[in-house]
């Protein structure tokens, strides 16, 4: 892993990370075609490490959004907090849980059976997509069906609310459900999903938007531990068997990547954000289904 695979997969990572698309599963395939491999823990380290750095960069972006609807009150504060526990233990329960099922059954028999060893995996990934796509496709075409008369009923509905309101306990379950559905899958795009699954369930694509990054602050830090016990562990096992790892040059690679993801975060989110919010969430969809396809292709190619 050189300086330039590194920025090259920050800049992707930071300019996909606000986009329903899988960050994750852009920064695989580009690793793919650099001739790197996605499920070595180095690599899946400096992915957790991209993935902190935009979150950061999201943290500073929608800082004042959540302050203002989040803490803006001690209720509001406990409303949100209620709804963010919530929706985390589901995350927990459901991706966990089916993050050791696949370990225990699909990956059985492996020396170490561990998720990551499908992350390089196109041909999961290319289904993941496609799923993700018809997922913001409905939730899209759904919300441009909404005639004029109900959106500016809605709109008048959202002004006499206090800007402390979140998102409703039902809605931050689904979240936090269809969160954990994503966990194991790259191309399952964790912020398609439940901004998605938050729409069709009633809630407005500015409280959804805004509800999902505030779980991925939340849910980052454990994968990060997570990664980071991996990586240990398999540097001791490199170490006993011959092979060591340059553990001081991953962490200082991954910390650099996390600098560069943090910037290109934050100029992504400059200008993506408003486009996000102007009816088009649909498009997302049908670029998911494209670039399923084109996944696929690179599978069919021996990537």
């Amino acid at each position: 892993m050189s300086f330039f695979h590194v920025i090259v997969l920050a800049i992707v990572q930071g300019l996909a990370e606000l986009l329903p698309v899988s960050s994750s599963a852009h920064v695989v395939v580009a690793e793919k075609l650099m001739g790197l491999d996605p499920s070595s823990p180095q690599m899946t380290l400096l992915l957790v490490m991209l993935h902190t750095g935009t979150m950061f960069a999201v943290i500073a972006y929608f800082w004042q959004q959540w302050r203002q609807s989040y803490f803006a009150t001690v209720d509001a504060f406990k409303r949100f907090a209620l709804r963010l526990v919530y929706a985390t233990a589901l995350t927990g329960v459901v991706g966990y849980g089916l993050i050791k099922a696949i370990e225990m059954t699909v990956l059985k028999g492996h020396s170490t059976a561990e998720i990551e060893m499908l992350f390089g995996r196109l041909d999961l990934m290319a289904p993941a997509l496609a799923c993700a796509g018809i997922l913001i496709l409905i939730a899209g075409l759904r919300e441009k069906k909404l005639d004029a008369a109900a959106a500016a009923q809605a709109v008048a509905a959202s002004l006499t609310r206090r800007p402390s309101d979140s998102v409703t306990m039902r809605q931050a379950g689904w979240m936090g459900l269809l969160q954990g559905l994503a966990l194991p899958f790259r191309g399952l795009s964790r912020s398609g999903a439940t901004i998605s699954i938050g729409m069709l369930t009633g809630a407005t694509k500015q409280r959804a938007e805004r509800f999902s990054f505030a779980l991925a602050v939340l849910v980052t830090p454990a994968a990060i531990v997570r990664e980071g016990l991996r990586l240990l562990h398999a540097t001791h096992a490199a170490a006993a068997s011959g092979t060591p790892i340059d553990l001081h040059g991953t962490v200082a690679m991954s910390l650099l990547g996390a600098v560069f993801s943090f910037l290109a975060g934050l100029v992504a989110l400059k200008w993506l954000s408003n486009w996000l919010e102007n009816g088009r969430w649909y498009l997302f969809g049908i670029y998911c289904l494209v670039a399923s396809a084109v996944v696929f292709f690179l599978h069919t190619k021996g990537y």
